[in-house]
């Protein structure tokens, strides 16, 4: 048993030994409750359990990894890699045995939740083929996912081999080393060797079952590939933009970044934050431009956020790497960001949910599952938590109320959603605040756990439908935006890539409709392109929502060009300024586009951005007391917003009310107005 040690004394201990320990190994802390052992179960100090007497029945886990994953739940490792004893139909071969995997909602098909053997009994097993010399350290195991099924392995025992024909079991002294499994099907478990094995195979084999199901495994392996044996992709990472912060950041250390690059590049970035989130984690965002902290006329404002699902992590990591590279390149006269920074306000908000991260954070890379920390702390989805505006569009739209009672546009938000009951995160009502206040062009929203980029609408039209394609007016613009994205990725187009999960969405060219893939109400997208000016995609920027550290360049360098070339988007279409013949801006003047069923506005200066793909357009603006004005503008295939200014009148009824209001005098009254004053 552990003796005492004073609080300050143990904290100072932990940071010690955190310090030592990811100088050479990957560390993740963990912090569980009901243990109070302090004991050491490797010599090497890869595996701690430390009591923590500052605060009662507590325990703090530092857990090293002295290797990383091979990368099965990153699909490193091919479908020709993954050997089985036997499967019980295709979709459960081993091929589907990868930690994290999903299955979809319909099973016996091609893209089911785990490798699951063909029959029950203990001479089962799950391969994996290094294709070289590898160092392994320990397994992770998870059940096979499933809507309908229970099925995990509760103990196994690991084999290794250099031909696959001899095999060596890992034992401890004389006696087989059995590991305990999974308890139920989707928390991973993670077993460490107590000594690394250095062989080519390695296999997994279950000796006991869940009672009531199958024998079915996804799983993971740690290992380093020995040195001299071809391994270019594992060094790669050490290649790649060498300046830049490869890691996981915590909720401070992601502050402490955000400092650093704001004291290196003070004249083009500014820290703020729009709010705060359920456990009142400041919700920061970076904005980066020329002239930070104010918005300039006829320059468009763009955004990038990440973390609404706190577990998916890559797309915060993402956009931390993304300050820090415009930064770095702008200082050092890059050109294309040079230009990109001077004629554009960029904000980037990479944690939209902390507190989620926190919880996936806290359990590290691998053993989180795929659902720790996707929710708020209060238990919703912030990406789907938004007033679904579809509905009353379609319905006002039905009952033809459209414009007369409604626009087509600013869709206003219900009373019942702004009232203090109802069931809406505070990050939520922060984001909302956010889009209001700062008049966007264009956003992405970066997410995980697949490789594909989405458009709205995300809601179908049809009540009780699952998968339905739902345009909006601007269908065309959306798909190219999306296309932009995902053309530029390195991975999301590929015909020969394997598919994530259960969708090849290669196919698609690496875009898809949201509703037609799966419908949801009260989504971020839909209600920024109905409530605002902003076009609203998300991208989902990687396989795994929370890819090992050692990935993190790699997945940089995936996603780098995509990040830049759909900012730059934000400069295609058509911009100006609406004035009156005093050269006063006009806000809130309405822009429509002849043909296109969803118009803008301009904003408190009069400016004004419209997304359009290249052709000609009649556009005609209009505002309350003034007479409308249309004019042919033409939009080209280079990028660069063409110009379309307009200058307005008043119409003759507002002139009069302005004169007579300037003498002071009352404005003359509508025949119909004086009418109604009559006493019946």
């Amino acid at each position: 048993m552990g003796s005492y040690f004073a609080p300050w004394f143990f904290h100072t201990l932990l940071a010690t030994l955190l310090t030592i320990l990811n100088e050479t190994l990957d560390c993740s802390m963990i912090t569980l409750k009901s243990f109070a052992i302090l004991r050491v179960l490797h010599p090497s100090a890869r595996y701690l359990t430390i009591f923590d007497f500052s605060e009662p029945v507590k325990m703090t886990l530092i857990v090293c990894l002295e290797c990383p994953p091979m990368g099965l739940e990153t699909l490193k490792i091919d479908d020709f890699q993954l050997h089985a004893s036997t499967m019980r139909r295709y979709g459960l071969g081993a091929h589907r045995g990868r930690l994290n995997i999903q299955a979809g909602l319909y099973e016996d098909d091609f893209y089911d939740g785990g490798w699951c053997a063909g029959r029950n009994d203990p001479l089962q097993w799950f391969e994996v083929d290094a294709r070289r010399l590898t160092k392994f350290t320990g397994v992770i195991t998870q059940g096979r996912s499933s809507l309908w099924s229970s099925d995990w392995v509760t103990s196994y025992r690991v084999l290794f081999s250099n031909d696959s024909h001899t095999w060596v079991m890992l034992r401890n002294g004389s006696k087989e080393l059995i590991f305990p499994g999974n308890k139920e099907k989707e928390i991973p478990v993670l077993n460490l060797f107590t000594q690394p094995v250095v062989a080519r195979y390695i296999r997994v084999n279950p000796r006991s079952w869940y009672n009531s199901g199958s024998i079915c495994m996804r799983v993971e392996v740690l290992g380093c590939p020995m040195p001299g044996q071809g391994n270019t992709g594992f060094t790669l990472k050490h290649n790649l933009d060498n300046n830049l912060d490869f890691k996981h950041h915590s909720y401070k250390e992601m502050r402490q970044l955000m400092k650093v690059v704001n004291e290196f590049c003070p004249n083009i970035t500014r820290i703020y934050n729009i709010g705060k989130s359920y456990n009142g984690q400041k919700l920061y965002a970076v904005e980066i431009s020329d002239n930070p902290g104010e918005h300039e006329l006829g320059e468009p404002e763009f955004r990038y956020m990440a973390g609404s699902h706190g577990n998916e992590v890559l797309g915060r990591e993402l956009l931390l790497l993304l300050m820090q590279f415009m930064c770095q390149e702008y200082l050092s006269g890059n050109p294309r960001i040079r230009h990109l920074v001077d004629e554009t306000r960029i904000h980037l908000l990479p944690s939209v949910n902390p507190d989620g991260y926190d919880k996936a954070f806290e359990v590290g890379s691998e053993l989180g599952g795929w659902s720790l920390g996707r929710w708020s702390q209060d238990g919703l989805d912030i990406h789907h938590n938004f007033p679904d505006l579809n509905t009353i569009l379609w319905e006002a739209e039905a009952r033809k109320w459209v414009p007369r009672k409604i626009f087509n546009h600013h869709v206003p938000i219900p009373e019942w959603y702004q009232s203090k009951n109802a069931t809406v995160a505070v990050e939520t009502r922060a984001l909302i605040a956010w889009m209001e206040k700062i008049p966007f062009v264009l956003g992405g929203n970066l997410q995980g756990g697949e490789l594909v980029v989405t458009f709205p609408y995300d809601r179908s039209r049809l009540v009780g439908v699952t998968r339905q394609v739902t345009p909006t007016p601007d269908d065309h613009v959306f798909r190219w935006l999306a296309f932009s994205y995902a053309s530029t990725h390195r991975l999301m187009t590929d015909a020969s890539r394997r598919v994530c999960h259960t969708e090849d969405f290669a196919k698609e060219d690496g875009t898809i409709n949201g509703a037609s893939w799966h419908t949801a109400p009260g989504s971020m997208n839909d209600f920024s392109y109905l409530h605002t000016n902003c076009f609203e995609l998300s991208m989902y920027v990687g396989c795994d929502k929370f890819p090992h550290e050692s990935e993190l360049p790699e997945e940089w360098e995936n996603n780098r060009e995509s990040l830049l070339v759909f900012m730059e988007q934000v400069h295609r279409g058509i911009k100006g300024v609406v004035r009156d013949f005093q050269g006063r801006g006009i806000a809130n003047a309405i822009i429509s586009v002849e043909g296109i069923s969803h118009d803008i506005r301009t904003a408190a200066d009069g400016d004004y951005w419209r997304l359009l793909n290249p052709g000609e357009y009649r556009v005609t603006v209009r505002a309350e007391g003034y007479n409308p004005s249309s004019k042919v503008c033409e939009v080209g295939y280079e990028i660069g917003a063409t110009h379309c200014n307009f200058v307005i009148s008043r119409t003759n009824m507002s002139r009069i009310k302005e004169i007579m209001e300037k003498f002071g005098k009352q404005p003359i009254n509508m025949p119909n107005r004086r009418l109604q004053m009559r006493p019946i």
